[in-house]
C-alpha cells in the first residue's frame, strides 16, 4: 500500500508524514527512505520486492519524486502495484498538478494535502491577456499556475468567457460607446483581434461553454478538458 502526503507547505508535508510512521510502523519495521536527489534507476522496483533479513516489514519513504523525471516516470509506472504490495510506501511531494494528483489517488490508501499560506494573490487578469493573445503556451501554465494558487476551473473559464465576451462585442462594434465597454479595454480587445480568424472567438466562445455545461453534467472531467482545450487553441 502507499500513501501521499503533498502541498506547497513542506514542513507540514514532512511533519505529517513523520507523525504517520510514528503512529503505525511496527517496531520491528524496517524504514528506507529513497530520496530524489540520489535516486538510481530500478530503486521503486527493488523496493516493491524487497524483504527484511528479519522478518519484519518494510516501509519506504519516497521523498520528493516528481522533482526527479527518472524517479516520478518508474513510480507512475508502478502505482498499481505499490498499491498491492505487502511493503508500505510513504510517499512525500510538494505542491502537484491535476495529472499526477489524479494518479497518486487512483490507488493510493489516504492522499493529504498541506498548502502554504499563499504571499501574493494569483493575477487573474493575466489569464484574460494570454487569451487575448491567444498564447495557448502560457495560458496552459498560467491555468496550472491558477490551479496551485487555490482557483477553481469554475472561475478560470469565467475569466476567459469574459475576455471572449469583449473580442466578441469588439468585432462587431465600431466603438467603445457602441460595446458598452471603457475605452483602455475595448481598443485592446480590438487590437486582439488581429491574431484570431473571422469567425474563431465565436466558435472558441461556444466550445469553452460547451466545455463548461459537460463538466457540470458529469460528461466530462473539466480538469482534463480544459488543458485539451487550451492546448487545441
Amino acid at each position: 500500500m502507499y500513501v501521499v502526503f503533498y502541498g506547497s507547505d513542506r514542513g507540514k508535508v514532512r511533519d505529517a508524514a513523520t507523525s504517520y510512521i510514528d503512529e503505525n510502523m511496527p517496531k520491528d519495521a524496517t524504514l528506507t527512505t529513497l530520496d530524489a536527489g540520489d535516486f538510481v534507476v530500478e530503486q521503486v522496483a527493488d523496493a516493491l520486492g524487497a524483504n527484511s533479513l528479519f522478518g519484519g516489514d518494510q516501509w519506504f519513504v519516497l521523498d520528493g519524486p516528481n522533482t526527479n523525471e527518472e524517479f516520478v516516470t518508474e513510480l507512475q509506472a508502478a502505482l498499481k502495484e505499490l498499491a498491492e504490495s505487502p511493503n508500505t510506501f510513504v510517499i512525500m511531494e510538494g505542491a502537484l498538478l491535476v495529472a499526477p494528483k489524479k494518479a497518486y489517488q487512483k490507488h493510493a490508501a489516504t492522499i493529504t494535502e498541506f498548502s502554504a499560506d499563499k504571499v501574493a494573490a494569483f493575477n487573474a487578469f493575466s489569464l484574460a491577456e494570454a487569451m487575448a493573445s491567444k498564447d495557448k503556451r502560457k495560458l496552459w501554465v498560467l491555468i496550472q499556475e491558477a490551479r496551485l494558487a487555490g482557483m477553481k476551473d469554475e472561475a478560470i473559464i469565467g475569466m476567459l468567457w469574459w475576455q471572449l465576451k469583449a473580442l466578441r462585442l469588439a468585432a462587431r462594434t465600431n466603438s467603445a460607446a457602441e460595446a458598452g465597454m471603457k475605452d483602455f479595454p475595448y481598443n485592446k480587445a480590438k487590437r486582439s483581434l488581429s491574431v484570431f480568424k473571422p469567425g474563431e472567438v465565436v466558435a472558441i466562445s461556444q466550445s469553452l461553454l460547451e466545455l463548461y455545461h459537460q463538466g457540470h453534467a458529469g460528461v466530462k472531467d473539466m480538469d482534463s478538458a480544459l488543458e485539451q482545450w487550451v492546448l487545441a487553441l
